[in-house]
């Protein structure tokens, strides 16, 4: 009577009977303070689980919601973490398939899965999936789409990339017929090699433009197109494909789709389309063209176009799976935004410091433009740590350049992991900040985050707004600099 998930993987969890995910288990998850595994690890323990996790970098805010949820977490990885042997184990995308803990895993025959097949098989098989996908914004919109639902009374399950404000959680399981998942183009793990998108087969699906990115898997722009094309083509039917047009890109891979697509745009016409964008206290604000009229003045409380743009596509996915513009519009005015993207970690001593998880020079500079807009006046110090896969290689090098116009002056932290990069393949933190002066931008490259934080301390006076941008822990760079200009402020 029980039906046996069909996939044509290799992955051995994927034949395994579907009665199991409504057994208590123990599952164990290997990298599990990626913010896409940290969340999974939260809605298996809300299921019923008994969730333990393994990883090298342990830091907030994951490691702290993590704790909160009562999951331990093993520093490092050793086989001696599957003491007592756990009933699956789920692999991140992070781990190689040398690592020792995988290893043991896989030899001892347990069984094993990667995340997107593990949330398919307890989470996505009996409800409507609705996928955020891109390369940029997707964390925030599916924030807002998750916050819309919620608001409206939908109940929506959701899980997302990062820690939205109002929702208080990056992951909940809820009532509603809903799953409201970020899609991202990453592989799910060294034995399944396709993006994790392909795995959620969502039933609707915004895609919202298409860069290149994730150096480290993709070789080129062609290859990241073949991902999404894998997107567009495996929509169902009686689906829906949300398309951001602006972007030619996505224009090119939408012509493939198989099911309905309905397009968004600011800059040209489309079936849903900004309007009028003006920014206001550090809200953005505009009307939305849409195919049963105009809906005046949404109001969102992120500053910057490209925010317009992630609410714009909430917005259009929202009517198409049928609630109305008030409610969208009220879930929209409320929304708080996610941790991270243009969060104000404090004020000390005049200066105000802010966290951006930007890293790609598509997202330093639309984050920069709209940090200008905000606090318009007054000067942008960045602190930039090159980090990803794909900034701390040498592919970007040259759109680094243009990507802080907006900024005034940017410290520059050292390569994260330089070492395991040869020299030519290695960013070239010295030559950006040789660049930048070129374009009469303060700049200069520091070699230990000591030094990151103390050429920001020399340049820092009341009245600046210091932006920190990385996409991991940057040295605890957030809490010293706060420190540094408490200590300042203290004594002068």
């Amino acid at each position: 009577m029980w039906k046996t998930t069909e996939f044509s993987s290799g992955d051995r969890a994927f034949s395994r009977p579907r009665w199991r995910k409504y057994e208590s288990m123990h599952i164990h998850l290997i990298a599990i303070c990626g913010t896409g595994m940290g969340s999974l690890a939260g809605i298996l323990k809300a299921a019923g689980h008994h969730v333990t996790g393994s990883d090298a970098n342990v830091y907030p805010p994951m490691s702290t919601y993590l704790a909160g949820q009562g999951i331990p977490i093993f520093n490092g990885y050793e086989p001696v973490h599957l003491e007592p042997r756990p009933d699956l184990v789920v692999v991140g995308n992070a781990i190689r398939r040398d690592n020792p803990e995988a290893r043991a895993a896989i030899d001892g025959g347990i069984e094993y899965t990667s995340f997107p097949g593990a949330l398919r098989r307890f989470f996505l098989d009996d409800r409507t999936t609705v996928a955020v996908t891109g390369t940029h914004g997707k964390t925030t919109t599916t924030a807002m789409v998750a916050w819309i639902f919620t608001h409206a009374g939908l109940d929506p399950s959701f899980l997302v990339g990062g820690v939205a404000r109002n929702l208080g959680s990056p992951v909940r399981l809820g009532a509603g017929r809903h799953f409201i998942v970020e899609g991202d183009e990453y592989d799910t793990a060294f034995f399944d090699k396709v993006p994790k998108f392909v795995r959620y087969r969502p039933d609707h699906a915004i895609l919202a433009n298409i860069e290149f990115d994730h150096a480290d898997i993709y070789p080129d722009l062609d290859a990241v197109k073949r991902a999404f094309a894998m997107l567009v083509d495996g929509m169902p039917k009686d689906g829906t494909l949300i398309a951001g047009i602006d972007c030619p890109n996505v224009r090119e891979r939408i012509a493939s789709a198989p099911c309905p697509v309905v397009t968004y745009a600011i800059d040209r016409e489309a079936d849903y389309r900004a309007l009028d964008i003006r920014e206001d206290s550090g809200r953005v604000v505009f009307d939305i063209d849409t195919p049963d009229g105009r809906v005046g003045n949404l109001e969102v409380s992120m500053p910057g176009r490209h925010n317009a743009l992630n609410a714009l596509a909430a917005f259009a996915m929202s009517r198409v799976l049928d609630l109305g513009p008030d409610a969208i519009r009220a879930g929209l005015a409320s929304f708080e935004g996610v941790k991270r993207r243009q969060e104000i970690r404090g004020e000390e001593a005049g200066v105000v410091v802010i966290d951006d998880f930007a890293h790609h020079p598509t997202a330093v500079r639309v984050t920069l433009e709209a940090l200008r807009s905000r606090w318009d006046g007054r000067r942008l110090i960045v602190l930039f740590e090159p980090r990803t896969n794909t900034s701390r290689r040498a592919y970007f090098q040259e759109l680094y350049a243009s990507a802080f116009d907006a900024a005034s002056a940017v410290v520059i932290a050292p390569v994260f992991g330089a070492e395991a990069l040869t020299e030519s393949e290695r960013f070239d933190a010295r030559r950006l900040a040789r660049d930048l002066r070129k374009r009469g931008i303060d700049a200069c490259d520091t070699a230990t985050y000591d030094e990151t934080l103390d050429v920001a301390m020399k340049r820092l006076r009341p009245g600046d707004v210091a932006v920190l941008m990385s996409n991991g822990g940057f040295g605890g760079m957030h809490e010293r600099l706060l420190d540094a200009l408490r200590e300042r402020n203290a004594n002068p």
